[in-house]
């Protein structure tokens, strides 16, 4: 039986219990097509797979790579890039349902000369990112459909907001960005209104698709935030020094999990039962509760799951410290 203990870390590892528990509360909060899961949160298509087994058919893409081996995968039912891109020539070719994000002329014609035959308009309803004015919807869908492009809807996304502390006031926010995507999707037309996250999932009943993607595997600023779904992801790591207390100084303990193994852009991650004072490129320096001894692995939880993610190879299930499989992270690059 393959352990924790046998790999090399650091070494990404999922908890396939508290997954399964996320997929399962998520699938019954927004049953089917109500969800359409965002696979850059975990960049995996075995664990794509799973969330299909739970009735999720249609996903998001933030990179032509991800929806390129979303449809390799078997997965290209319905694939969303919610994302701008300048040459959608790979897409064209792919033997999936895709449909692109445009929100200038610019990106219209990325998609008429890449061959993608169906888009989104994108609108921006508050975050300072991409999106076209929503009073200048109606004008670019009009250009969309001269050129020959089915126009689904819009899609607009309230980024800013999925963590704030105040849930009230983040719902009330939310309804402000909706009403924005509603007034462009009125002159839009489609029978798409994408947008939402895991952040607002609860609070956002005004899209007909939900776009969340962090609440199968989690992070410390999601759960801080308030969401109910379980930490599935850490990062295993194995502790390579230590500093016994003295001279009135506290001792601390060093393991071998760094900036180049956790998405940090969150903030510190955490360790159970410990205070986490700093990160260098390969070390996590923390004051621990109890003696650890040098040997002893320790589970890191981020602080932000994306580009943890983004950073390893491959992922480990586990049940406790027994390994159940390993996946390949194979939605990498771009």
């Amino acid at each position: 039986m393959l352990t924790v203990h046998d790999l090399t870390t650091p070494a990404l590892l999922v908890d396939v219990d508290a997954l399964d528990a996320n997929l399962a509360d998520m699938a019954a909060a927004l049953p089917g097509p109500r969800l359409r899961p965002h696979v850059k949160a975990h960049k995996t298509t075995s664990l794509a797979a799973r969330q299909a087994a739970a009735g999720h058919t249609g996903f998001t893409c933030a990179t032509v790579r991800e929806v390129e081996g979303m449809a390799a995968a078997g997965l290209g039912a319905d694939l969303l890039l919610a994302n701008e891109v300048l040459d959608a020539r790979r897409l064209g070719v792919l033997d999936a349902r895709v449909t692109l994000a445009v929100d200038s002329e610019e990106t219209l014609r990325a998609a008429v000369d890449g061959g993608v035959r169906e888009v989104l308009v994108d609108v921006n309803v508050g975050l300072p990112r991409c999106g076209i004015a929503p009073s200048r919807a109606g004008w670019l869908a009009d250009r969309a459909r001269a050129a020959g492009l089915t126009v689904r809807g819009v899609m607009g996304y309230e980024g800013h907001l999925m963590m704030l502390d105040d849930v009230a006031e983040r719902g009330r926010l939310t309804q402000e960005c909706m009403e924005r995507l509603l007034a462009a999707h009125a002159d839009v037309g489609g029978e798409v209104v994408s947008g939402g996250g895991t952040g607002t999932y609860a609070l956002n009943t005004w899209v007909t698709e939900v776009q969340a993607g962090s609440y199968a595997l989690m992070d410390t600023a999601y759960t801080a935030a308030g969401l109910p779904f379980r930490q599935a992801l850490t990062v295993l790591g194995t502790v390579i020094s230590v500093t016994a207390p003295a001279g009135g100084m506290p001792g601390w303990a060093v393991a071998d999990v760094g900036l180049k193994a956790l998405g940090m852009d969150h903030g510190n991650p955490a360790v159970p039962d410990a205070q986490v004072w700093f990160c260098s490129d390969e070390h996590l320096t923390f004051a621990p509760d109890a003696p650890v001894a040098v040997g002893d692995r320790v589970r890191v939880v981020p602080a932000h799951v994306d580009p943890t993610m983004a950073m390893h190879e491959r992922v480990h299930l586990v049940r406790g410290d027994e390994v159940l499989d390993t996946w390949a992270v194979d939605l990498r690059g771009w």
